[in-house]
């Protein structure tokens, strides 16, 4: 690292505008070389638009960059990519049916006389995939076989083929497991050493204090703070800067009556179940699912959905025997999904925020082979205010909504149907604090009503903070059933480990004190 850190990246009065929404309001501050800067944020707070601005995805409305004595304004990402910045995104730029070495190179492959020089490609692919601990796979497998996990890893790695000196990191952990997030802790840790000016994005604030030297703090499209990690800087701190006002609970769980069965699963298998998975949920109740990546949790819930067969065992709902073989079965049935990936699964992106909240109900309501316009209006409206959604208007395009508004959205669309059991896949990833607190409370009035509430998460301390009940996944089978009142960080972590980690684990527990965080 610099010995002296000296200002690299700097952003002038930058100002972006969309049709009846200002994303950006005069944005001034620097990030020096050496450094990695922490951005945080509410959904909406302007992040993802800053990112994209600094990409040459969108030009700015006015401002300036300015790289090292540069003053700039990108008009495309080519240009961007030229000026040595490289962003990388929570839906990650690759293509799934070329290569590791193609995607990698895309756009610069190494060429020969008169073809594509391959032995080169292959030994400059390995060079940066060892670098971003993927040396055990072959440059030539294609994208599309690779877990989340190693796709990320490979977009870092076609980030460092570019040498490019300022590097984003959108969201990066949300879909890594922690052996996976401590990879890339050290190979941002070496690029800070190699003087590159770092930006890192997440919601997850133990990672900001962890990896970052600086926080800077956006709400509303403004620059509200930016602070040392290092100088007495508390989660509070940052929360309160974000949300202007400070939360002091974000889960305010409390506990509510629980009736008869909503839902029971009796030795059910399917895809990525290795054994047999039975347990029941009641009404009223939020049983939270944990497990690591690839244990079985996101396989379970799409089988209880239809979206994935079936293989053996029954589902009873409210007491009857339902056959879901669909997820048009498992809304007749009363059983209803908000994906793992709502981007992808959840939302339609090019269809308005309207749309995709009547969807699935409008079906209700036809009238001599005719939508019903009014109930329409009126439905959507009633939504938008009952989940305080934010949106211009109505007509908007749900993609241009942030993380957690998308998300209200999804489950605005189940609100009008007649839900017995709602599955919910990570409902707060990539979501920011605030946004959070509003979804607990809309699980929460859910199970209040009497609907059986299942809470899938990879995030412990949500697990904890928000279940009646906790369901631990480890390798494709339930490993544990614990009760809130039992449920503390070691045991549930030490049930979701593989098998053969899990004595050791314990062992490690009981004499070091283990608390995961």
């Amino acid at each position: 690292m610099s010995s002296i850190a000296t200002d690299y990246l700097e952003f002038v009065n930058i100002s972006k505008r969309f049709p009846g929404v200002l994303a950006l309001d005069d944005i001034n501050f620097s990030v020096p070389i050496g450094s990695v800067r922490a951005l945080v944020g509410e959904n909406g707070a302007g992040k993802s638009t800053l990112l994209k601005i600094l990409s040459g995805a969108h030009p700015p409305t006015s401002g300036k960059l300015r790289i090292g004595k540069d003053n700039l304004i990108f008009e495309n990402t080519t240009q961007a990519i030229n000026a040595g910045v490289a962003v990388i995104y929570q839906e990650l730029q690759l293509v799934p049916q070329l290569s590791i070495a193609e995607n990698m190179y895309l756009g610069h492959l190494p060429e020969g006389s008169a073809f594509i020089n391959f032995d080169q490609l292959w030994a400059s692919t390995m060079d940066s995939m060892r670098q971003v601990g993927l040396g055990d796979v072959s440059p030539k497998v294609k994208v599309g076989r690779l877990s989340i996990g190693q796709r990320q890893m490979v977009e870092i790695a076609k980030a460092l083929t570019r040498n490019a000196q300022i590097i984003a990191f959108d969201e990066p952990t949300s879909s890594l497991s922690s052996r996976e997030t401590d990879v890339l802790f050290d190979i941002i840790r070496r690029l800070q050493k190699q003087d590159k000016a770092i930006f890192y994005v997440s919601h997850r604030l133990e990672e900001i204090f962890e990896i970052s030297d600086s926080v800077t703090i956006f709400r509303d499209g403004r620059h509200v703070n930016t602070r040392r990690t290092l100088e007495g800087l508390t989660r509070d701190m940052i929360v309160k800067d974000m949300v202007g006002r400070e939360i002091i609970d974000i889960y305010q769980y409390k506990a509510r009556p629980v009736g008869e069965t909503a839902i029971r699963v009796t030795d059910v298998t399917g895809p990525g179940i290795t054994k047999p998975i039975s347990f029941e949920v009641k009404k009223g109740e939020v049983v939270g699912c944990f497990g690591l990546v690839g244990a079985g949790r996101t396989e379970l819930m799409r089988i209880l959905f239809g979206a994935a067969p079936r293989y053996s065992g029954k589902v009873e709902v409210f007491g009857e025997n339902v056959e879901i073989n669909s997820p048009a079965d498992a809304i007749q049935a009363g059983v209803m999904l908000c994906p793992e990936d709502r981007k992808k699964e959840g939302i339609i992106p090019i269809l308005s925020v309207q749309e995709n909240v009547n969807i699935s109900s409008r079906r209700h309501h036809v009238r001599a082979g005719f939508i019903d316009r009014r109930w329409e209006y009126e439905n959507v409206m009633d939504k938008i205010h009952a989940l305080a959604i934010k949106t211009p208007s109505q007509r908007q395009l749900v993609r241009n909504l942030s993380g957690g508004n998308q998300q209200k959205v999804i489950l605005a669309r189940w609100l009008a149907e007649k839900i017995k059991v709602i599955l919910l896949d990570e409902p707060t990833r990539g979501i920011d604090v605030g946004a959070k607190s509003e979804i607990y409370d809309i699980i929460y009035r859910l199970a209040g009503e009497g609907i059986g509430v299942v809470a899938v998460t990879s995030d412990l301390p949500e697990v904890l903070g928000i279940s009646d009940r906790i369901l631990v996944f480890s390798e494709g089978e339930l490993a544990a059933e614990i009760p809130r009142r039992d449920a503390t960080p070691e045991n549930v972590l030490s049930y979701a480990l593989p098998q053969e980690s899990r004595k050791h684990f314990r062992e490690s527990a009981i004499t070091d004190r283990l608390v995961p965080a």
